[in-house]
């Protein structure tokens, strides 16, 4: 994939392809460190050796099958204690793009996967970095299920497999930088309230009692938001409950 042509301001204006590399997130940093990267870098491979999801697991991509590329954004107008908004921005982003090309069933799984009902269809890692009480520089590294069929996960999904149909990764990524651009923009101009219960209402889980396992025990919780430091908040028989990542997991059925 040579070259790009999104219908954006600024996102994907910068772009690198390279045809294979451990982690696009690294790259990414590489970038910012020897200040080579605008805003709206993206950073693209078809073959990604080294990928990384949350909780320091590896992310499984056939080569040249799914979309594995990192966005670097400046999201200075935001204090580091909001920067849980980007996350939700950058989630809502990718279902947008998802929810054009696939059937209902697109999901968010807190705090930043992309689910097809209860199968895992892509993920989110977003690493930032601070100066003073605001964010600097936002990596985005999003990793996205599109043509490979087979997986050792047996909870993973990809779109080729939900509708039957191969994707062109070129116009892919092209549809998810204007989709990013646009979630990116509104995050600058309007309610991040809204932004807000935008994504609770998209959340796997969220309204339903589920079961999940927090400090070694399995507990039911109905999922009722994230507090304002993007922590999951469960409503539990002992009340409401505030989880961090570290703290709680999913179980599914």
């Amino acid at each position: 994939m040579d070259n790009i042509s999104p219908q954006t301001r600024f996102t994907g204006r910068q772009f690198v392809f390279l045809p294979v590399c451990a982690s696009t997130n690294t790259v990414a940093q590489q970038f910012l460190i020897k200040n080579e990267a605008t805003e709206g870098c993206v950073i693209l491979t078809e073959n990604q050796t080294a990928g990384r999801g949350q909780r320091g697991n590896n992310w499984e991509a056939g080569t040249g099958l799914n979309l594995t590329l990192s966005v670097i954004y400046k999201p200075v107008f935001l204090a580091a204690s909001d920067q849980f908004f980007l996350n939700m921005a950058v989630s809502l982003g990718v279902a947008d793009l998802l929810k054009r090309f696939l059937p209902a069933g697109v999901l968010l799984k807190w705090p930043n996967d992309l689910y097809f009902l209860e199968k895992k269809l892509g993920g989110i890692l977003i690493e930032n970095s601070i100066s003073g009480s605001t964010l600097q520089n936002s990596v985005i590294g999003i990793g996205l299920n599109v043509n490979q069929v087979v997986f050792d996960n047996p909870n993973a999904v990809s779109m080729k497999q939900i509708t039957g149909q191969n994707y062109a990764l070129k116009n892919l990524t092209e549809v998810l930088l204007e989709c990013l651009e646009k979630r990116y923009l509104e995050l600058q101009q309007k309610s991040r309230l809204q932004m807000q219960q935008e994504y609770w209402n998209q959340l796997l889980g969220f309204g339903e009692f589920r079961l999940f396992e927090a400090a070694g025990k399995i507990i039911q919780g109905k999922i009722v938001g994230t507090d304002e430091y993007g922590r999951l908040q469960l409503e539990t028989e002992k009340g409401l409950q505030t989880f961090d990542l570290k703290e709680i997991k999913f179980l599914f059925s």
